[in-house]
């Protein structure tokens, strides 16, 4: 996971077209949802409330890299994945488990021998790394190295 992505500039500029588009479209559908369904501020600061805890957690160390590790390789048993991101057991262990509270990814046991967990994405965490992918590469081209 550290190999550094480079991108061609045709693709490059593929890429930011899409991102360009995409949050052009979201922030025309915030402003109708926001002329015609009459939201209370109430419920906008809930909302943003909820967003803020989704950039808390992604922040968090490991997090990302599981969720994104998850994202590519669909079903990771725990030792794949510590191996993948080279973690200890017991970071581990507590990161997949806060995740799992939180309804960012699955927990399944299979029975062996060897007994074998495999985790995979939620919705919510396929979502939560689609979201996070365009602040990514956002963060690389902002970054001085690039």
């Amino acid at each position: 996971m550290n190999q550094t992505l480079i991108l061609s500039s045709e693709l490059r500029k593929l890429v930011e077209s899409r991102i360009d588009h995409t949050l052009k479209a979201i922030e025309e559908t915030l402003q109708h949802i926001l002329q015609n369904q009459k939201i209370s501020l109430d419920d906008l600061k809930k909302d943003i409330q909820s967003l803020e805890e989704s950039f808390n957690l992604l922040s968090q160390k490991w997090n990302l890299e599981i969720l994104y590790t998850l994202f590519l390789k669909k079903a990771v048993s725990f030792s794949e994945l510590k191996k993948i991101l080279g973690v200890n057991s017991r970071t581990l262990s507590d990161k997949l488990k806060s995740l799992k509270d939180q309804n960012y990814l699955n927990r399944k046991v299979k029975v062996g021998p060897p007994l074998r967990v495999d985790y995979t994405l939620t919705k919510k965490g396929k979502n939560i790394i689609l979201l996070a992918l365009p602040l990514l590469y956002y963060s690389r081209t902002l970054s001085p190295e690039s």
